[in-house]
Formats: C-alpha cells, structure tokens, sequence
C-alpha cells in the first residue's frame, strides 16, 4: 500500500510503497476513506513530541470502511464505517484505566505517535477505539471531528456551563466547537492571530458574537476560555479576560512556554486547566452531541502525496477549517 512515512523528525513524510498492516485479535483492518492533518502532526514531525516509533504513518483522524476484523474483535463487523482517534490503546490495569481516566493510562498507545496511523491506503486500529460515524458527514467531512472534535469537546466540557466562551486559536477544534456552543446557547468570543480579517470573519460566519485579535480583550469579561492554539503567551491573557471564578482550558498537547504573569490574574478563584486524550466516554458523547445540531466541518482535501504541503500550510496558518488527506 502507499503511505507517508516519517523517517527523522525536522524531516517531512515521504511517499512509500510499504507492506498493509496485519491486525491483531483485537483490531480491525480499516481501508482509510481520509484522515485529517492535525496540529499534532506537526508537534511529532518537529519533534516538539518525543520518541515517535520511527519509521513512523502520522495520522489520527482516520475514517474509513473495515475491512477485516480481528478474532477478538467484537461490535463492529465488515463493511461499518469507522473513525479512529489519538487514543489507539489502553492497557485496563494501571489505577488511571480502573479509576475511569483511561485518558491518563501510564502505557497508552497513541495512533500516528506509538503506533501506525492513517496518512496511508489502510490502518489497523484496536475495536475499542473506533467510533462510529455520523451518516450526514463524508469521510473527509468527518475526519477532523477525530481529533479537533473530540478534543475540542472534552475541552469543552471542562469550560463548564460558561455562557460566554472565549476561543483562542480558531482553527479545527475550535470552528466545529463553536457551531456546538452556539447551537446550546452560548455565545463565543473568537481569537486569532492579530490581523486575520478572515479567520475572524470565518468565526462570525459561523455565529461567534465577536471575533478579533488576540491583542485584543473581548467587549465583555468571559466565564471560562478555551486556548486551541498552541502558544503559551495567551494563557495569561486568557486569564485576564476571564471574569471572576472563570476557568481557562488548555486544550493542546504541546504549547510554548507560559510566560510569567502576575498573581491577580489567578486571584478571585480563577482556575487553569489541561485536557490529555480522550476517553471512550467522550467519543460516545460527541458523536451524539453533534448529531443533535446542524454541524458542518469546512475542509480542504489534499491528495496523500500531497501531506508535506499540507502541513506546511497549517503551520503557516493558512488552512481555513481543517486540511484533510484523500487517499
């Protein structure tokens, strides 16, 4: 099968001809349909993510059809469609998986980082992290909700019951978190990169109140923020634009140093957090959280051969939505 594969990080994936993975008794083949190009790929090619299991497939937001199913494999069968997330696998035994935060399990395995991914023809991929989903999307549509999705919703889910919700970093997580936000009721204050006229114009296409830089403070104090970007110069500024008892949710895997700030931001009972991986739970949880809603993801496909490109485009900051790989 074709595949792009990372040799080196600081290196871009190249095209191969590599065998079709074998899956094990309790994974299921997947002929991939598309998978999204996500922020965390280029955390693992730059090596900002240590110790890849080089040579490696990046690729986590894969969706595609099953095509052979392991012996121990239960709940799906061939020919379901299926999405499969960062979380590739749990071990069930250490305290964090038998306390229900497998998110935090101490020898999780993570797909496109410690295992395989789907910026290639096929993946295997463990049953218990497959999702099914929605009918009204299409395989490159539904991708992004993968990974941008479902983190972005387990981060907004720790921003509690704010109504108003600021977004930092408007670009996957957040363009499919403020559809769900406004549809419950909410209103979002979108942040981007100071003078992105058309990422903010994008957010207030997509109902946001108010959009602008992120030099700039919201016309209103926020109940809680969710910081998508990956740069930790905004958390204190998402702190200071927070009202009293506001909640700041650090959604990214990876992000800069936080720079100093003073103590008042924090007083008043304002609280920092950060969210890791998923949980079963939480897949379960958006995939019947959007189909309630009319949530559409905006997505530009790229051709496999194409993925160097596509990742320089979102690390320049020109990808409008999300990028996804067609295989």
């Amino acid at each position: 099968m074709r595949a792009m594969v990372l040799d080196r990080q600081g290196r871009p994936p190249v095209l191969r001809d590599v065998a079709r993975p074998e899956p094990g008794p309790g994974d299921v083949l997947v002929r991939v349909g598309a998978c999204g190009v996500c922020r965390t790929d280029l955390h693992v090619v730059d090596g900002d993510l240590p110790e890849p299991a080089l040579p490696l497939i990046l690729g986590h937001e894969i969706v595609g059809v099953v095509e052979e199913v392991g012996a121990e494999a239960a709940g799906v069968a061939v020919g379901d469609r299926v999405g499969v997330p960062w979380l590739a696998w749990t071990c069930r035994e250490c305290r964090f998986c038998r306390s229900g935060r497998e998110n935090l399990c101490e020898r999780a395995r993570f797909t496109g980082y410690t295992r395989d991914g789907g910026y290639a023809e096929y993946a295997a991929a463990d049953v218990r992290y497959c999702f099914p989903v929605p009918k009204s999307f299409d395989d490159a549509e539904a991708a992004p909700l993968l990974c941008a999705g479902l983190i972005g919703f387990r981060s907004y889910r720790m921003a509690g019951a704010a109504r108003r919700l600021g977004m930092y970093g408007f670009g996957a997580a957040a363009h499919i978190l403020c559809q769900l936000a406004v549809a419950e009721g909410r209103e979002v204050y979108a942040f981007t990169r100071p003078g992105d006229e058309e990422g903010q114009a994008f957010a207030r296409s997509l109902g946001a109140a108010w959009a602008g830089g992120s030099d700039r403070r919201a016309p209103e104090p926020l109940d809680a923020a969710i910081v998508f970007a990956p740069v930790g110069a905004l958390l204190p500024v998402a702190l200071e634009g927070v009202d009293r008892g506001g909640r700041v949710v650090c959604a990214g895997i990876h992000m800069s140093d936080i720079t100093s700030f003073p103590y008042r931001f924090l007083w008043e009972e304002r609280s920092v957090v950060s969210v890791a991986n998923l949980t079963r739970e939480d897949g379960i949880g958006f995939m019947e959280a959007i189909g309630r809603v009319p949530l559409r993801t905006h997505v530009e496909r790229h051709p496999l051969a194409e993925a160097a490109d596509a990742l320089d485009r979102l690390r320049e900051g020109h990808v409008t939505g999300a990028a996804v790989l067609v295989p």
